[in-house]
């Protein structure tokens, strides 16, 4: 017999059994990261992110896990539905609270669904959470439950249970075998590897000096010092991080191995860190903030940095964040991200399944234009 459990923390889960569930060492799906989200007040109270983990069992085994959230605005999600709040206000009906499997404040893909293959398939996994959360909708009026950055190869299972798939874009960059980061360069036209130079002697005249650090060369200080440039970095946009520095102190204490900090000093003055995660064969660029502004020290510490750093680890593929067409004449590629949409009032489902056709039309042939201004030689 398979139930389903309610979990309004993931600490009632044991981390043994929700990282036993997991497929790969993706970073964020750790009890380890979800936990410091609670914990630290980020998710929970009045963030807005109110969790509602699942777990599926089969009999007295936990075979399968899913981190969900009950959210209350649109904040931390990187996939925009402004517009469909907008349509359920025309007519006199409430967009919030939905329900979102994702991570929080991380748009980046990776599994969205937790199971153990010698128990229970992936097709059964989905089936019954997707049962259970079109229960919730259901008794609890809900407008609609959305699944974030899950991988490519998983949609079509989600499709299947008449959930409505949406595409998205992202930047990424591929190591291709490369030796070094000249070898890298040397991929690209003459113009864009020009370019590329000049941006990182940028950080040399200006007396930048860089350093990365990983797992436990990371002290307490220097996650004070980023803090403090990450919290700089929103306020100068008229608002606060969404991460306090708990958080990031508690990822040091209980993952410092996935954990990879590029501090920039300028007179051994730190002005500037990106904070990024990494597994067996990805990195994830994902936090950035300085001091004062330098020319170019945002790409180098955020993109060049990384790069190098996947070249020295062997390291296949870099997330490098949301957004920011710029990457693409920095040898970052077009990729389509998706995300998979229940609308519980089939009104609105109609509407929204029309809507997310039309787009995903247009954003295919966006990233095939995108494409066009990748800045390798053609026949690389």
């Amino acid at each position: 017999m398979q139930t389903v459990t309610i979990h309004t923390q993931i600490r009632e889960i044991p981390a043994s059994q929700w990282d036993g569930l997991r497929c790969d060492d993706n970073p964020f799906t750790r009890h380890a990261f979800l936990e410091a989200l609670e914990s630290s007040g980020c998710v929970g109270g009045d963030s807005g992110w109110q969790p509602l983990h699942l777990t599926l069992h089969q009999g007295d085994q936990r075979v399968a896990a899913m981190p969900l959230y009950l959210k209350y605005h649109p904040w931390g999600e990187y996939v925009f539905d402004w517009a469909w709040e907008e349509a359920w206000t025309q007519y006199g009906e409430d967009y919030y609270p939905k329900l979102v499997t994702a991570i929080p404040f991380t748009p980046s893909v990776g599994p969205r669904l937790l199971y153990n293959p010698t128990q229970i398939s992936l097709d059964h996994s989905i089936s019954a959470m997707t049962q259970a959360i079109r229960q919730l909708c259901e008794e609890h009026r809900l407008s609609s439950w959305h699944t974030l950055f899950m991988p490519p190869a998983t949609r079509h299972h989600y499709q299947a249970q008449s959930l409505l798939l949406r595409q998205g874009c992202q930047y990424h960059w591929y190591n291709r075998g490369y030796h070094s980061f000249d070898d890298f360069l040397n991929t690209m036209t003459a113009k864009r590897r020009k370019t590329v130079k000049r941006e990182r002697r940028r950080c040399i005249e200006q007396a930048i000096t860089l350093q990365t650090l990983a797992g436990h060369e990371i002290t307490a200080a220097h996650l004070t010092h980023f803090y403090h440039f990450y919290q700089l970095t929103y306020l100068k946009r008229g608002r606060q991080g969404y991460l306090n520095q708990d958080f990031f102190q508690q990822l040091r204490q209980t993952m410092p191995e996935q954990l990879v900090l590029v501090m920039a000093y300028h007179h051994q003055e730190a002005v500037a860190a990106a904070l990024s995660f990494r597994d067996q064969h990805h990195l994830y660029g994902r936090y950035w903030g300085c001091l004062d502004e330098y020319d170019s020290l945002h790409f180098e510490t955020c993109y060049y940095q990384g790069i190098d750093y996947c070249i020295d680890q062997g390291l296949q593929h870099f997330d490098a964040g949301a957004q920011g067409e710029h990457k693409i004449q920095r040898g970052f590629e077009p990729i389509a991200t998706w995300s998979a949409h229940w609308i519980e009032t089939a009104m609105f489902r109609q509407a929204i399944k029309h809507y997310v056709e039309t787009e995903q039309q247009q954003m295919t042939q966006h990233i095939e234009q995108l494409r066009q201004r990748l800045p390798f030689h053609k026949s690389g």
